[in-house]
């Protein structure tokens, strides 16, 4: 019976994977409506597995859930899109600092690596690409401050930027620009945290800077398209 229960437990945290990277890559635009019984045929899964999915990412205030509605793309108002990007001024720059000294040469390495995938998503125009290996970048700097909590914060804060970007920003804007994080990988070579940290600062008052929460995209968008593997 927990072998069972563990077993149901890991195969719903892949659903929510799937539909997160969704969310990141913009696939998934906000407002668009979480069928219960296309989801179910998407994955292969009962109903009941999927009301549970559709709650972790409730949870996550990724996923709204309305009474006798169904499940929705979050769709932030201006005001909760702005208090995303507050929150990542107030966290990331000190994750970045605290990174600048746990970093090692294998990290760094690995950041280089990313970035030249980076600069060839964007070279390419490929966005969804591009966005989510700005979203890794992102992610990888809160990882080497070695603190779980915060690296759950900070994840969940990238999707809903994304999320939020693809609501109010222009088609052909990404999350990141790769010359920026170039610069924040430079700092950490240098070891030089107060730049690090400072350069993280402008770069997520950048993010925000060239959105306008005046102005609402949204879209529809075929389930089984959107996973079709």
């Amino acid at each position: 019976m927990i072998s069972g229960l563990k077993s149901d437990k890991a195969e719903e945290e892949a659903i929510v994977e799937k539909i997160y990277l969704a969310l990141v890559n913009q696939r998934l635009a906000p407002g668009t409506k979480l069928s219960e019984s296309s989801l179910c045929k998407v994955f292969g899964v009962g109903r009941m597995r999927i009301r549970r999915v559709l709650l972790l990412l409730a949870n996550r205030e990724l996923v709204e859930l309305q009474p006798n509605k169904g499940a929705y793309v979050a769709r932030p108002s201006p005001k909760q899109a702005q208090e995303v990007f507050e929150a990542r001024l107030l966290i990331e720059p000190s994750l970045a600092r605290i990174a600048a000294s746990n970093v090692n040469s294998k990290d760094l390495k690995t950041l280089e690596k990313h970035l030249l995938k980076e600069s060839a998503a964007h070279a390419s125009g490929d966005r969804h690409e591009a966005i989510r290996l700005s979203g890794e970048f992102h992610g990888y700097l809160a990882e080497l401050s070695d603190n779980l909590v915060l690296l759950r914060v900070v994840k969940d804060l990238i999707t809903r930027s994304s999320l939020i970007i693809g609501m109010f920003g222009e088609k052909g804007v990404v999350n990141c620009r790769d010359d920026e994080h170039a610069g924040i990988i430079q700092a950490l070579r240098s070891c030089d945290a107060s730049l690090v940290e400072e350069l993280m600062r402008r770069h997520i008052d950048h993010l925000c800077r060239n959105i306008d929460f005046g102005k609402a995209r949204t879209t529809s968008d075929d389930l089984a398209e959107v996973f079709k593997e």
